[in-house]
C-alpha cells in the first residue's frame, strides 16, 4: 500500500471534565497542538453545545485536527489526520492527551492511501 496519510483516532477517557466543556480551552488546545508541530492552520470552526460539550475542526494544510467532547463522561474523541511527512502526528496526539488530562488514552492508527499493484488487468 502506498500510504498517502496517517489518521490517528484518539479515544481520550478520564479527561478533565471542566476543560472538555470550555470552548476556549478546547480551541486553544487544538491550535496550540498545530502550532507546536509547525502545521499550517487554514481556518477553524468550533461550537459549544447546550447543556454541555464542544466540537471543533481545525483544517490544516497537512489535513485536519478534529475534536468532539462529552464532559459528562470525561471523554473526548480526537482525529489527527496528516498527509505527507512535515510532522509526526504522534506528537500532536501526545500534546492533546496531556492538554485534555486524559488518564486513559488509546490511539488507533489508520494508514490512508491507495493500493498499488504491479499487475494490470486487461480490459475485455
Amino acid at each position: 500500500m502506498n500510504v498517502l496519510g496517517n489518521h490517528l483516532l484518539l479515544e481520550l477517557k478520564n479527561c478533565d471534565r471542566e476543560m472538555l466543556d470550555d470552548l476556549s480551552q478546547v480551541r486553544e488546545a487544538l491550535i496550540s497542538a498545530a502550532e507546536e508541530v509547525g502545521a499550517t492552520i487554514l481556518g477553524e470552526s468550533f461550537h459549544k453545545f447546550s447543556p454541555q460539550g464542544v466540537t471543533g475542526v481545525l483544517p490544516i494544510a497537512e489535513s485536519h485536527l478534529c475534536v468532539h467532547t462529552w464532559p459528562e463522561y470525561g471523554f473526548a474523541a480526537v482525529d489527527v489526520f496528516t498527509c505527507g511527512q512535515t510532522f509526526d502526528p504522534n506528537q500532536v496526539a501526545e500534546f492533546l492527551i496531556e492538554k485534555f488530562g486524559s488518564k486513559d488514552p488509546s490511539i488507533m492508527v489508520v494508514k490512508r492511501g491507495i493500493m498499488v499493484s504491479d499487475r494490470v488487468e486487461a480490459a475485455h
